[in-house]
């Protein structure tokens, strides 16, 4: 759905004994490799639209650094209470009706070229922030402002790619990544993605929508109860 990359900061926070700084570098290390199988397994099925993603990379590649730098200087509680109220948020948003006779963007003209660099200016940071993946904003932020659920989620691949590079080398300065833990989790979830991918071309929009919705707010409900 484009937006799984939080469970893994879950899960390692939990589940691996890691501290939650560590565990959002370690994960977010671990997304460049599965952003790049994602990307290609999109690609091969045309389902990545360039003029949308040049713009959402490119405002991500300075943020990622940024939310990286601000992730080591934040308090974990306080940051994990600010990430489970946007999931939150962006989930529940998602799920409302769209606006009768509403336009899909294909973000062609200039204005929305300029939504969409400022979309990944807010994914990229959030990634960073959170080492949860930089589709975990972008896609839910793209449904809302009314792109088509698939191509969101072919943008959201090459965008992982760029916001954890960028968000790596921040927290190679200012982080701590656990390498060997990296490892292994991301043969795993490479399995996934690979599995992940099919199911994405094989469901209904509606079907995409509310399942990319659900998924945000009860990950979102899981990390408030924990941190509360």
């Amino acid at each position: 759905m484009g937006v799984g990359g939080i469970l893994m900061v879950a899960a390692l926070a939990l589940l691996g004994s890691r501290g939650i700084h560590q565990a959002t570098a370690t994960a977010l290390f671990s997304f460049i490799f599965t952003g790049v199988l994602g990307t290609w397994l999109f690609q091969l099925r045309g389902s990545i639209d360039w003029k949308m993603t040049v713009p959402v990379c490119a405002g991500a590649v300075l943020f990622s650094y940024l939310g990286a730098m601000v992730n080591s200087r934040v308090d974990a509680h306080a940051l994990a209470l600010i990430i489970a109220a946007i999931i939150i948020f962006a989930g529940a948003y998602v799920l409302l009706p769209k606006r009768a006779g509403a336009q899909q963007l294909d973000g062609k003209s200039a204005a929305q070229q300029l939504l969409l660099l400022g979309v990944g200016a807010v994914s990229g940071f959030g990634s960073g922030l959170s080492g949860a993946g930089g589709p975990l904003f972008s896609v839910p932020i793209m449904l809302v402002l009314g792109f088509a659920p698939l191509p969101a989620i072919g943008v959201s691949q090459m965008l992982q790619i760029i916001s954890a590079v960028s968000g790596t080398i921040g927290n190679l300065q200012y982080g701590s990544i656990d390498f060997l833990t990296a490892a292994w989790i991301t043969v795993l979830e490479l399995a996934g993605v690979a599995a992940g991918t099919r199911a994405a071309h094989a469901v209904s929009v509606i079907v995409l929508r509310r399942a990319a919705a659900g998924l945000c707010i009860a990950v979102g409900i899981f990390m408030l109860v924990r941190s509360l």
